[in-house]
């Protein structure tokens, strides 16, 4: 075995539990940092909350799917619900909200090698303590598919969850993030970078014939369990973690910026992007047509 498929056979067998570990002491010491603001008084609240949004761009009507960390906006007054009932409230009944509903939190293929079984009703969110919480509201909709689910709440829901069993490829035109371009909705990212956020960025990929190797030579087959508890199997592509680790997605926000598709603003204490769902794919798509423009050659190859 060559050094490197040693390097890579240990990164396999180690990575989860480290990627764990690491993630349970950040949780410990961001709240810390949190339950001092609190003894401090400063706290925010959903009236906060509504102007950041508004002020940042979201409006009455829109289909938007989030992206945040919590703890990076500071001490939430009651924590996720609060946040979320501030969006709902600024685009009201007429808006859909979106998040990512994956069931793991590491890599698709490490999560798929354990051999996991993907229950649509009670296998948990492990995007962050927000999209759990849109998980769990009566009425939200999840997609079932076992690496990239998605929920959403709102009068779209089942057009964005509705088609996503069967792909081979968790991005394309089925897929809820797909179809969030059909609508011309918006991507919203509070507290983390494009480098850890941005999941419409895959639907380039998986929009053209890709030039990288993005996807792992395995198809898996998972086993799968719907809303009313009959099981399936359902053989998907997973990314390739050896590839992933080549993004660089942070990269391309000057090129965003320039073509008028994202808006920078501040929600709580931490900064916050918005951006255009559609013209992200379509500068995408004309960046990579013309320049090979992608997030692992943001500057053109």
């Amino acid at each position: 075995m060559s050094l490197k498929a040693k390097f890579f056979a240990v990164l396999k067998e180690y990575a989860p539990s480290i990627i764990d570990y690491g993630r349970r002491i950040k949780k410990i010491v961001k709240n810390q940092l949190l339950q001092k603001k609190r003894r401090n008084n400063q706290i925010i609240n959903k009236e906060q909350l509504i102007e950041d949004f508004k002020k940042i761009g979201i409006q009455k009507g829109d289909n938007v799917i989030v992206h945040t960390s919590l703890s990076k906006i500071g001490f939430v007054e009651e924590g996720a619900k609060t946040f979320v009932d501030a969006l709902l409230e600024v685009i009201e009944k007429e808006g859909t909200l979106l998040c990512p509903c994956y069931a793991h939190n590491t890599f698709s293929k490490y999560y798929l090698d354990s051999n996991p079984v993907f229950d649509l009703n009670n296998s948990p969110s492990k995007a962050g303590s927000i999209t759990e919480y849109i998980r769990k509201l009566k009425g939200a909709k999840r997609s079932f598919h076992p690496t990239d689910a998605a929920c959403a709440y709102g009068p779209l829901a089942d057009y964005f969850t509705n088609s996503h069993f069967g792909q081979l490829t968790p991005y394309n035109q089925n897929s809820p993030y797909f179809k969030l371009i059909e609508k011309k909705g918006k991507i919203l990212n509070v507290g983390v970078p494009l480098n850890t956020s941005c999941t419409n960025l895959h639907t380039l990929e998986d929009a053209v014939d890709f030039k990288f190797p993005i996807y792992y030579s395995k198809i898996y087959e998972v086993k799968m369990i719907d809303e009313n508890g009959i099981e399936h199997t359902m053989k998907t592509k997973v990314h390739d973690p050896a590839f992933s680790l080549k993004r660089k997605p942070n990269e391309l926000e000057p090129l965003f910026e320039k073509e008028g598709i994202l808006k920078h603003g501040v929600v709580g204490e931490t900064f916050a992007t918005l951006i255009d769902a559609k013209g992200l794919f379509d500068v995408m798509i004309k960046n990579y047509n013309e320049r090979g423009v992608t997030m692992y050659t943001p500057h053109g190859s």
